[in-house]
């Protein structure tokens, strides 16, 4: 091992964790403290104003600009007293993270001092450089005015010295520059739409609400060891290195006993985020080594993501306390699973009741959960690529299709339960025969363990659109994605589903059918519709490959290719029929895709370049030397016969380093040459799907043979730390 590694592996095994002071508050206690949340609003808001503020949330409608000043006047004084000294707009460009500029709580006095101030025409809206963040040619370097607004929806709150607003992001002429503006108008859409159905069952409901529940896995590596990895600092994962003997294959790690280093880090993390509202509940070892995973409980979908957003902030804040640095990359290690951030979407009414969730014995009821369950199907049936487009990038694509991910095809698990009665409903003449078991009930024959309850749904981890009893889990995306993507892109298309539905079982019940009948005639006939959808097999199968083929789902694999899928014309009529996204937007969408894909492979190829020809070709070609001097000295000092016998492995290993060293640098050789084959071309997309064609799988050959070098090459001389010290580090 060389000296360097040593050092380092030293450092990281002497780690102790961050020690904690223990708990001085209960977490429903420290949940909120620092947000400016309705406790707070009522404490420093006149009455009036807290009214006028709360209804414009609950009903969701914009602030009345006669208040904003007041708004402002107490948001400060809070802010100030959390003492903070700053504020921010904080939105979400698309860049996939979040952007925040700092100002200070000052302006001139008028007598040459100054006072600490804060407008409400500061807090309402602010001017930024909109050119400057990813745009897809909708703004110029000339045409850099640019917008973001407050949304009341999701709580400002105080991060360190600094008063955070949640905002949109929109340019000169309108058009949506970021995450946050596409999905609250999906969450209006959709929340509309079902509304309209809802009526047909309940008469109370006033409002519909898109949930989410987002599950965030993550990596952990100890700081040392990532600063030494030029790759993973810079692109977030190992571009070489082969697995370790051991990693994930006895299924040890996962639920197992957390890391004491790591538990201390989970602590803090968890104090931080209930500080910040966010509702924070799991926390757990996941399959492959190192890797672990967060969940809260579920929220208003726009609110989840903010806090899914933020928390990804304070993640790497608080890991680099404990020595550590947090990977959000989908596959930061070959060879063992990837990150997901499985979305769980339901939708849910102001009167409590789970649209998603079945009614037992209660008849209405089930026909209810079948009629939202169907229109989900269909929606996804019908923009299934759409639905692809929404996770793929450069970093997921490493992840899709093996290790517990599911694969690039789109398509729906329902359960056997589930199965059972759409296929009874499809093929009945009746519309009375709707019921499920709730749960039912798994007697284990042990006196001293209770009975179960089994859900109506069993698991399926290879399905990236699973239903899992009361919501869908959209298994599929990435875990350095924003979640906000996928989640405007999945309430769209139902919006646009529910109202094509809401049309036909009106045009029905005009024509003389009763309500029961007609709703079950439409759903009868999607369900026949959509069935190309419905997969509960193992979706890693190459018959599944060849099935999904026959029945129509888009299969294709190249991610440049996937994003085509945004600008379909069926995708744009359906963005442009729900208000969610114009022509204009989808199109400088897909630029930014595309762009962004070249950008995150041209840097992987430069890193590797890099690497391969400053290290890996080096030591190898040293310990070539070590080997050829040791075979000279043999030659020198034994007879010829008994030379070559004693020589031979030595030479072997030689023959296969120059190889290994041949190949890589001729194949390193022509990945230049192909980047820069690429970037002459001026056509976003036609650069991204060269990228994709040519850079790509030399660098997967490259990587074959320098992984096969790090085996033969002495450990006493390969500086890079390899993969079991990096995944076994506690």
């Amino acid at each position: 091992m060389s000296i360097l590694r040593f050092d380092l592996l030293t450092e990281a095994f002497r780690r102790k964790p961050v020690k904690l002071e223990a708990l001085d508050a209960r977490p429903s206690e420290l949940f909120g403290v620092n947000v400016f949340n309705r406790e707070r609003m009522q404490k420093y808001l006149t009455k009036g104003v807290y009214k006028t503020l709360t209804e414009s949330i609950d009903k969701g409608l914009p602030l009345n600009r006669n208040i904003a000043d007041s708004v402002a006047q107490g948001m400060r004084q809070w802010a100030m007293d959390m003492k903070a000294t700053h504020y921010t707009h904080w939105f979400h460009p698309l860049t996939g993270g979040t952007a925040e500029k700092h100002d200070a709580f000052i302006e001139h006095d008028g007598r040459g001092g100054v006072i600490e101030e804060f407008s409400g025409k500061v807090l309402i809206q602010q001017e930024t450089d909109a050119s400057s963040f990813p745009n897809g040619g909708i703004r110029n370097t000339f045409e850099a005015r640019g917008y973001s607004a407050w949304d009341i929806s999701s709580p400002a709150f105080v991060v360190g010295d600094t008063l955070c607003i949640p905002t949109i992001f929109i340019s000169y002429t309108g058009d949506a520059l970021d995450y946050k503006t596409p999905l609250l108008k999906s969450n209006h859409a959709v929340g509309k739409a079902a509304l309209d159905v809802c009526r047909y069952f309940y008469d109370d409901v006033s409002k519909v609400i898109s949930y989410l529940g987002w599950e965030q896995e993550y990596f952990l590596v100890d700081e040392s060891l990532w600063g030494a990895r030029p790759d993973l600092m810079l692109t977030g994962r190992t571009l070489m290195g082969h697995d370790s003997a051991k990693n994930q294959q006895l299924e040890d790690h996962y639920f197992g006993a957390i890391p004491s280093r790591v538990l201390a880090f989970m602590t803090e993390l968890e104090i931080e985020a209930l500080k910040l509202g966010i509702p924070v509940k799991t926390r757990h070892n996941e399959v492959a080594p190192n890797q672990f995973e967060l969940a809260p409980i579920y929220e208003e979908t726009n609110l989840a993501n903010d806090h899914n957003l933020l928390l990804m902030v304070v993640m790497r804040r608080v890991a680099r306390r404990h020595g550590f640095r947090v990977l959000f990359h989908e596959k930061p290690f070959k060879g063992v699973n990837g990150s997901g951030k499985h979305n769980n979407w339901s939708l849910g009414t102001d009167t409590g009741v789970n649209l998603l969730s079945p009614g037992g014995d209660n008849a209405l009821e089930n026909l209810r959960f079948v009629t939202f369950l169907v229109n989900v199907m269909k929606a996804v049936h019908s923009h299934n690529g759409l639905l692809k487009a929404s996770i793929s990038s450069a970093t997921n694509a490493h992840r899709l299709g093996g290790g517990e991910a599911p694969p690039a095809i789109v398509s729906i698990f329902l359960g056997s339960q589930v199965s059972q009665v759409l296929t009874r409903l499809e093929s009945t003449d009746t519309d009375d025969i709707i019921t499920f078991d709730n749960k039912s009930q798994l007697e284990l024959g042990v006196s001293n363990i209770p009975e179960l309850l089994l859900d109506n749904t069993d698991r399926n981890r290879t399905s990236p659109f699973a239903f899992t009893g009361n919501r869908f889990e959209f298994r599929a995306v990435g875990s350095s994605a924003n979640s906000a993507e996928a989640m405007l892109v999945l309430n769209a298309a139902v919006a646009d589903q529910l109202c094509s539905f809401k049309r036909e079982v009106d045009a029905l019940i005009s024509g003389g059918m009763t309500k029961e009948v007609a709703l079950v005639t439409v759903v009868k006939r999607l369900i026949v519709d959509c069935k190309a959808i419905w997969f509960d097999g193992n979706g890693y199968s190459d018959q599944w490959k060849e099935e999904a083929a026959r029945r129509g789902l888009d299969c294709e694999t190249s991610v440049p290719l996937i994003f085509d899928r945004y600008v379909l014309p069926s995708s744009i009529e359906m963005f442009e029929r729900t208000g969610v996204l114009s022509r204009r937007e989808l199109k400088s969408r897909c630029e930014v895709a595309w762009e962004t894909y070249t950008k995150k492979v041209q840097i992987e190829a430069r890193v590797m370049g890099d690497l391969t020809m400053n290290h890996i070709v080096p030591v190898a070609s040293g310990y070539q030397s070590v080997l050829l001097d040791n075979v000279y000295k043999i030659k020198a000092l034994f007879p010829a016969e008994e030379a070559e016998e004693m020589s031979r492995h030595d030479v072997e290993l030689i023959r296969r380093i120059s190889g290994h060293v041949d190949f890589i640098t001729t194949n390193v050789t022509k990945l230049i040459d192909a980047r820069k084959a690429a970037n002459v071309i001026s056509c976003e997309r036609e650069k991204a799907i060269a990228y994709h064609d040519t850079v790509v799988p030399l660098m997967s050959e490259i990587r074959s043979h320098i992984d096969k070098l790090e085996l033969i090459v002495d450990d006493r001389v390969w500086t890079l730390p390899k993969y079991r010290e990096l995944l076994f580090i506690r």
